[in-house]
């Protein structure tokens, strides 16, 4: 199977690690460099990964106003002031804030999602299924499904990203990890649209 550069350049830069372990990982999924960025991110060799665990407390706030009807306001952090003010950086805090303008999430991670919510949900979803006579094996798993597919389209984290949707925005600050060289986080947000209520 031949490996491509482009592919071992790409996966040198996602990763931070040397040409020659890019290339091995590629070797040993057999090209599929999906595969080779998911068995890096198990073994935790991955730039993104060891940069997540440190403390961001520099960043922005950056605002997004949609046809003057929805507004949104963003708090994105880093670790460094130096990166703070960088228009890459810069960029990635706007575009996250197109990205809630666009997308409306209510959450910015799975953990912020109050326990008593996804129990609710899922004691209707139960009912549901149980009241259109799915067998017991088969309720939990749909029920399962329908849980997890209803908070992903809630939370920031898990929406395709807007300007590439062949990415989730996790991933799409996970490679600006990798590019900035520090730890990015989504701190918090507010969205407002004209004439709607929380």
């Amino acid at each position: 199977m031949a490996i491509s550069v482009e592919d071992i350049k790409k996966l040198k830069e996602l990763t931070g690690v040397g040409l020659t372990d890019a290339k091995k990982a590629l070797v040993e999924a057999d090209g599929d460099f999906d595969k080779a960025l998911e068995e890096m991110r198990k073994k935790g060799l991955t730039r993104a990964e060891k940069k997540g665990d440190r403390e961001a407390r520099e960043g922005v706030i950056d605002s997004y106003v949609h046809g003057e009807r929805i507004g949104v306001v963003v708090e994105v952090n880093c670790e460094t002031d130096f990166v703070a003010r960088l228009d890459d950086f810069k960029k990635v805090a706007h575009e996250i804030a197109m990205q809630i303008a666009a997308m409306s999430p209510r959450y910015v991670s799975q953990e912020d999602i109050p326990a008593e919510v996804v129990e609710k949900f899922r004691a209707e979803s139960i009912e549901r299924v149980q009241n259109e006579g799915k067998p017991a094996e088969l309720a939990e798993k749909i029920v399962d499904g329908q849980v997890k597919k209803h908070f992903a389209e809630q939370v920031l984290m898990s929406q395709p990203f807007v300007l590439d949707d062949t990415k989730t925005v996790e991933e799409y600050i996970k490679e600006n990890i990798a590019k900035l060289g520090e730890n990015i986080i989504v701190r918090q947000f507010k969205r407002i649209e004209l004439g709607v209520t929380e």
